[in-house]
């Protein structure tokens, strides 16, 4: 499906980088020093073609690999609530997301399903769809959970690879489903994986071993049975993931 261009501007869940001492350490999240490749899928549950999307990134929960050799991120866009289907995982931040990459790529539109590999165009994404493997060393990139809500942040880039950089820290939920009563995906029951329900980028405070703390609240209220966080490193201003990291949480 294909949504004309609306040039939009912003970050979606800005916080700014504070300096709180950190709590107990009851889960990490660490890389290794090899980049693990950030795919990013765009969809909406009132899309007709984006089901056979939302069923393969969601397998990928029985891949071996699942957050050591790839991080999947799940965002819903909320440009065909209109249709009769207002999806509820679908958020304006979501789309100012796609709408930036668009714009990055100099493209005039946008579409569902998309696929989106640290930050290019994934077309092969949806049509092969072979899984990525680990690039070459970018650096190590570590959560902390901190005080209520916070997560300590430091990324030792690798040789070469060069600051300042920002940070993007997301809630993702499994195990979702949606009983779909109107719009193009009448009568289907969609199930979802990996969804996006909260994020937060903040800017590093070094260029190397870089520091952050970020503030970003734990999902309440959702039917989903498993929670995972996942977070990547940026260049300072682009989208395009040096490294990843992530796991489902406790």
């Amino acid at each position: 499906m294909m949504r004309s261009l609306i040039l939009l501007a912003g970050m979606a869940g800005i916080a700014s980088a504070q300096t709180n001492a950190p709590g107990p350490e009851t889960h990490v999240l660490r890389s290794g020093m090899k980049q693990v490749p950030l795919i990013e899928l765009f969809t909406s549950e009132g899309c007709s073609s984006c089901p056979p999307a939302d069923r393969w990134i969601s397998s990928l929960t029985g891949n071996a690999g699942l957050w050591r050799d790839f991080v999947p991120a799940v965002f819903h866009v909320d440009y065909w609530d209109g249709l009769g289907w207002p999806d509820r995982f679908a958020s304006a931040n979501n789309t100012l997301r796609q709408h930036a990459y668009a714009e990055s790529w100099k493209s005039d539109s946008v579409y569902t399903p998309a696929f989106v590999l640290n930050g290019k165009e994934w077309r092969s994404g949806l049509a092969g769809r072979a899984i990525p493997r680990p690039g070459a060393d970018a650096g190590v990139l570590e959560v902390k959970p901190g005080q209520t809500n916070h997560f300590a942040i430091t990324f030792t880039p690798a040789p070469g690879i060069k600051g300042p950089f920002d940070v993007s820290v997301a809630w993702l939920a499994g195990n979702l489903a949606t009983q779909v009563r109107r719009g193009e995906n009448a009568g289907r029951t969609l199930e979802h994986n990996f969804v996006v329900l909260a994020w937060a980028t903040i800017p590093l405070n070094a260029e190397s071993a870089a520091h952050g703390n970020v503030l970003l609240k734990r999902p309440t209220g959702t039917d989903a049975t498993k929670l995972a966080l996942a977070a990547w490193v940026t260049p300072r201003g682009s989208r395009a993931a040096i490294q990843s990291a992530g796991a489902w949480w406790p």
